[in-house]
């Protein structure tokens, strides 16, 4: 390049959720990176776009996420933006203490206590200069998962506005803006299309691949999949004279091809040990085996369809069989025994339906098609579906449904105990629009936990 043109290189990852096999690998790869920069008199930035944190991981769980800050400090990160398994799958207590010895800054411009004020760990923007004088200003937000946060205590913004907002605030004091966008592949179009302040949109939370960008108008879009499948770089050239925008382009780097030692897979399942070893806490003792099934019920299934009842005080229950992933042995149950058992980042919701809706959803349980559908996303960290459970959701010999001892009739209303996943449309619309309220922060292990100490304590 001229003497008059500095090149900066940004390195991105995006939801990573805790799929630690490919951090050694990234880790090498971007102290090479920065190396690199450095020996060529070029700029370095590093930022993580969310979902770094998912708590299916017993080194995430038992850390409670400290211990994935602590690998993006090592790592060298600038900046990075929250998920939504940062944001919601975590208490506001635990989410208020995670990022207190971080060394970068979380900018995050959507998301306050319910009194508007930023959360104290939190930025609305930050500018980096480089060492010729040019300013780089960062922004990020997160999806907008409403209920959840204000169940949670949060008060979270429409993210686009938010943005806006604060990208032409931040355009006059800066060459380039980046947004760090936890809000997907189809929301980030958008934001490009409507915020022409913003450069480069470094994308997550769809998980989507853009292999060499995706410009919309003069904003470049990256993104770089998931489960730190890839590392994601762009480059940009700025006049130094006139701090304007040159050149751009953005392309990502697999991470399958990157050499894995010994030493690396030694790291990989140090982390794994690390956690399972704090997770050895007793929890409650199990006098006899809780075997389970994919296909319909089971001992497991009658303990936790009678603790989803218990804790919900809810008329009748469903959940999947797949949501157990093994069984439970007779003695003592640890924490690490519940979060193999039930390591989704699920909770737990009281949903409230008339008789003719509660029989619609019962009848579509029925469907055949559910234990052998395989499930991604949603929380869900298990394989196939499984078949229907039903807890006090019952047809006698005449055909007639009964919720606990009510017979469900046209007109009355029902308390239904369910997972948070039934709720967004993909399995059963009615539960959509329903009246609901999601039990939060506690997760389908945390249930399971709390009335087995109640059950077999009192016995």
């Amino acid at each position: 390049m001229e003497e008059t043109v500095e090149t900066i290189h940004i390195y991105h990852t995006n939801d990573i959720h805790s799929h630690f096999e490919n951090w050694p690998q990234i880790h090498h790869f971007l102290q090479q990176r920065k190396q690199q920069a450095e020996a060529d008199g070029e700029c370095y930035f590093l930022f993580d776009i969310g979902d770094h944190i998912d708590r299916s991981h017993p080194f995430t769980e038992g850390t409670e996420g400290k211990g994935n800050i602590e690998l993006l400090n090592k790592a060298g990160y600038d900046a990075v933006t929250i998920g939504n398994n940062e944001g919601i799958t975590m208490s506001k207590e635990a989410l208020n203490i995670v990022y207190e010895d971080a060394k970068f800054d979380v900018v995050l411009c959507n998301l306050t206590e319910l009194d508007g004020k930023l959360p104290y760990w939190a930025k609305m923007s930050k500018v980096f200069e480089t060492t010729d004088g040019v300013r780089i200003g960062v922004i990020g937000a997160t999806a907008p998962y409403y209920a959840f946060y204000d169940q949670l205590g949060w008060s979270v913004d429409e993210p686009h506005a938010a943005l806006q907002e604060v990208a032409r605030n931040l355009r006059p004091q800066c060459d380039v803006i980046v947004c760090l966008s936890h809000l997907g592949i189809n929301e980030d179009r958008l934001l490009a299309a409507q915020c022409p302040e913003i450069d480069v949109i470094l994308g997550a939370h769809t998980h989507h691949l853009l292999p060499n960008g995706e410009w919309i108008d003069d904003t470049l879009l990256a993104a770089a999949e998931k489960f730190g499948h890839y590392v994601g770089h762009v480059q940009i050239d700025v006049d130094r004279m006139t701090g304007q925008v040159v050149h751009m382009k953005a392309e990502v780097y697999p991470t399958q091809l990157m050499e894995m030692t010994e030493e690396d897979m030694e790291e990989v399942n140090s982390l794994f040990a690390k956690g399972e070893e704090t997770l050895q806490v007793p929890v409650f003792y199990n006098p006899s085996p809780l075997s389970q099934r994919l296909t319909g019920d089971s001992p497991l299934s009658s303990l936790f369809g009678r603790a989803l009842l218990t804790y919900l005080d809810a008329d009748c229950a469903l959940f999947n069989a797949g949501i157990f992933l093994g069984s439970l042995d007779k003695g003592w149950v640890t924490k690490g025994d519940l979060h193999s058992l039930l390591p989704h980042p699920i909770n737990p919701c009281l949903i409230h339906l008339d008789g003719t809706d509660l029989l619609t959803v019962y009848e579509q349980s029925l469907d055949p098609k559910w234990a052998k559908l395989p499930i991604k996303g949603l929380g869900f960290r298990g394989t196939l579906m499984g078949s229907m459970i039903h807890e006090h959701l019952y047809r006698n010999n005449d055909g007639q449904l009964f919720a606990g001892n009510r017979l469900v009739e046209p007109g009355e209303m029902y308390t239904l105990a369910t997972l948070d996943m039934f709720t967004f449309g993909f399995f059963y619309p009615i539960l959509k629009e329903a009246k609901k309220e999601y039990i939060m922060p506690e997760m389908l292990r945390d249930i399971l936990g709390w009335y087995g100490r109640k059950y077999f304590n009192e016995r």
